[in-house]
């Protein structure tokens, strides 16, 4: 008899399975940011998981469209993507209301997003990402408000004093580059994907690949001033519209309270090809996770690829693999309790329709109970009970039912107290039993 071949019960490479323990933390981690973001005005949204590929043959990166990009031709044989990120989609969103929806446009959402890239701590193929953007409204203040909102996200998982957020400005990055290097647009451009990928090359390795964008000595000398100059010093090093746009967002920063968690970076790029003015990108400052956190910045021609309306733009991400990663490396993570309020047992099927009778109040009213599905001995049941790590059981027997007073126990304390069935919403109320 041949043997039977099973599939595999692991999911593809890069990415999870969502048993209820984890789901449960994801939602609680999304509701958390939830509350913070729409606490700042902005409203939800969401879009379609695949777009067409020219959506981001135009806008993305070309790493990211080349070698990260899920894509397929669909039975109509029409090249579409899955969303490796969501500001494609939303500026085409936004574009198709341009006229209809009230300005600043502040939304946001917590797409899932796929990339075929190499899976490794904070990074797999499948992840959600919070995606928070506001289109329209003064620069200097969108970009301070998405910062500032940024550190309350984390301050909100009591996570603030391990964030750094170094901000620039590719606007001031392209002024250094064009006017002050003299580079072509073609070396400007293939200078900052250097930068961006720095950190990942040695230091000579990085020397000889400016080298081979043709970079002399002058101007390697000045980048490295570039690279030296400070937020105090930025104006007078290389004074212009885009040094100053970064010294009034600081200042902005200071009066908001936030300056102790951001700092002027002149080597921050972000690889995005959308960006044109603020940039930023948060670190984890601690030894244990020293790594980056999640990063954005400002486009102002993205919805030009939708219609002729220019409207500008600050947004970022945050992926929920990578705040997962931080919050267990602060021990900053939920000891939950039993999703549980209550476990009934129940004797026979009498008492099992008895209490089936009053659980449409005791939900109504948020209580989480369990009915058995299964009508065993009672200490089947209260094994079944502990399973479920349910707090409160609820015992309704021969004597129980006839009497009228059904027995709750608290089974971390063993104390037992008769009530009638009324009584049962209030003392589960009193003791503390409901959750959010």
């Amino acid at each position: 008899m041949r043997e039977m071949s099973y599939l595999s019960t692991n999911p593809y490479k890069g990415t999870r399975d969502f048993f209820p323990a984890e789901k449960r933390l994801q939602s609680w981690m999304f509701q958390k940011i939830r509350n913070v973001v729409s606490g700042f005005g902005y409203l939800e949204y969401d879009g379609p998981l695949f777009e067409p590929f020219e959506l981001y043959a135009a806008k993305s990166g070309e790493e990211l469209v080349s070698q990260q990009l899920y894509s397929l031709k669909d039975k109509g044989d029409r090249h579409i993507a899955a969303r490796p990120e969501m500001t494609p989609t939303l500026a085409r969103m936004v574009a198709s209301r341009i006229n209809e929806e009230p300005r600043p446009v502040r939304w946001f959402s917590i797409p899932n997003c796929w990339r075929y890239e190499r899976p490794q701590r904070g990074r797999l193929r499948e992840f959600w990402q919070l995606n928070v953007d506001v289109l329209g409204g003064e620069r200097r203040f969108g970009d301070a408000e998405l910062i500032q909102l940024a550190v309350e996200i984390f301050r909100a998982f009591g996570g603030e004093k391990f964030l750094e957020i170094r901000v620039n400005s590719r606007s001031l990055v392209d002024h250094v580059f064009r006017s002050e290097m003299g580079l072509s647009e073609v070396q400007a451009r293939a200078v900052a994907k250097l930068l961006d990928a720095k950190d990942k090359m040695k230091p000579e390795e990085f020397t000889g690949r400016l080298a081979e964008q043709g970079l002399g000595a002058s101007q390697l000398g000045i980048l490295e001033k570039f690279f030296a100059t400070s937020l105090e010093t930025l104006a007078t090093d290389f004074p212009g519209e885009a040094s100053a746009e970064i010294v009034a967002l600081f200042a902005t920063l200071e009066k908001l309270g936030v300056t102790s968690t951001v700092r002027f970076d002149p080597k921050i790029m972000r690889g995005l090809d959308y960006y044109t003015g603020v940039v930023f990108e948060a670190f984890d400052v601690s030894p244990e996770n020293n790594r980056a956190l999640f990063g954005g910045g400002r486009y102002d021609n993205l919805l030009g690829l939708f219609s002729k309306n220019e409207l500008s733009g600050t947004g970022f991400g945050l992926g929920d693999v990578t705040l997962q990663n931080f919050l267990e490396t602060h021990g900053l993570l939920p000891n939950f309790e039993s999703f549980y309020d209550l476990y009934c047992v129940c004797a026979d099927e009498a008492a099992w329709f008895a209490v089936q009778r009053e659980l449409p109040a005791w939900r109504e009213a948020g209580l989480r109970v369990l009915m058995p599905l299964a009508l065993g001995s009672f200490k089947s049941q209260f094994k079944e009970a502990d399973r479920f790590k349910a707090p409160y059981t609820l015992v309704v027997g021969e004597e129980e039912l006839k009497s009228g007073d059904w027995v709750l126990k608290d089974m971390r304390s063993g104390e037992q107290t008769k009530l009638r069935a009324s009584e049962l919403l209030s003392r589960l109320v009193v003791k503390g039993s409901q959750k959010s």
